[in-house]
């Protein structure tokens, strides 16, 4: 039997053979960023999903309550988690270009190796344990990063 990771063959969807719910959707992702990411171009296949997606992006990244910084240490954290390397460098470059992490930080994440800066050592530590642990931290865990200067909202 093989056990290896199955990958999709749908065909991913560009700005000129998508519908025209999922071409606005491209159109205002690649004037927002620059391009259009492969993910949105897969998600693209399902105009629900693409849109859900994006909606629920834009929301995390301007409600969450964490810093643009902060944002890219949970993505870069959790990408390096599920040793996704296009994920990685995707958000490595965000982190670098647009969110302004310093570089030692991103480096450190890439690399997984103690982050020099405590509070994001934290909220790595953090993100790590609630993906291990599935959403369930214990008490010592929550403690840990509620004394780094977060709140329960972040959790």
């Amino acid at each position: 039997m093989d056990n290896s990771t199955y990958q999709i063959t749908l065909t991913p969807k560009t700005v000129e053979n998508s519908s025209p719910a999922v071409k606005e959707i491209l159109e205002r992702t690649k004037k927002e960023v620059g391009m259009i990411p492969n993910m949105y171009a897969n998600m693209a296949n399902t105009h629900g999903l693409l849109s859900t997606y994006a909606h629920g992006y834009k929301l995390l990244r301007s409600e969450s309550g964490f810093t643009p910084a902060e944002q890219e240490v949970i993505f870069l954290t959790i990408s390096y988690e599920n040793q996704c390397e296009y994920c990685v460098a995707a958000h490595s470059f965000v982190a670098d270009m647009m969110s302004k992490v310093p570089i030692e930080v991103t480096e450190a994440i890439r690399n997984g190796i103690p982050i020099p800066d405590q509070k994001l050592r934290s909220l790595s530590t953090f993100t790590s344990t609630m993906l291990n642990k599935r959403g369930n931290p214990t008490k010592e865990d929550v403690d840990m990063f509620l004394k780094a200067g977060y709140t329960e909202l972040h959790i």
